[in-house]
């Protein structure tokens, strides 16, 4: 017998009910606190609506490479598997896909931005302009 088919919006649902969430104001906290905020978003999202200060910045098609200590290329930081981590996206939904994919690979310190970038902003949050696409510094 198939499996029912479930829409992305289902599928979204189901992961928010079992990640961890934090309001920006709770992610802003943890990061002075030391957690790394990881910002998913493309390129274009950064350049045109600025960054979160002191956040990693890895597009979201490298990311579970980046965070398995198992990988090809992990990054040493964020292979640490017990190093708190924040994913955000532009407003929340495919950070949320990102954690679940990153708890299925071991992590268990992860959690995302209710709302994502877009919130933080709008909650008044340290954010800074970058003025091309030089100054944008990705994880390698």
């Amino acid at each position: 017998m198939r499996n029912k088919r479930k829409s992305i919006n289902e599928i979204l649902d189901l992961t928010q009910k079992k990640i961890s969430r934090l309001t920006p104001e709770e992610a802003h906290s943890a990061q002075k606190k030391g957690a790394l905020i990881i910002d998913t978003r493309d390129s274009a999202d950064q350049l045109t609506e600025g960054i979160i200060p002191e956040a990693k910045l890895i597009t979201r098609n490298t990311l579970e490479w980046r965070c398995d200590p198992e990988a090809e290329l992990p990054d040493p930081l964020l292979s640490k598997l017990d190093k708190k981590i924040i994913i955000m996206c532009n407003d929340g939904y495919s950070s949320s896909l990102a954690v679940k994919s990153l708890m299925d690979i071991g992590r268990t310190d992860v959690s995302d931005i209710i709302g994502g970038y877009r919130a933080w902003k709008n909650y008044g949050l340290p954010t800074s302009n970058i003025t091309t696409l030089k100054d944008r510094k990705p994880s390698t």
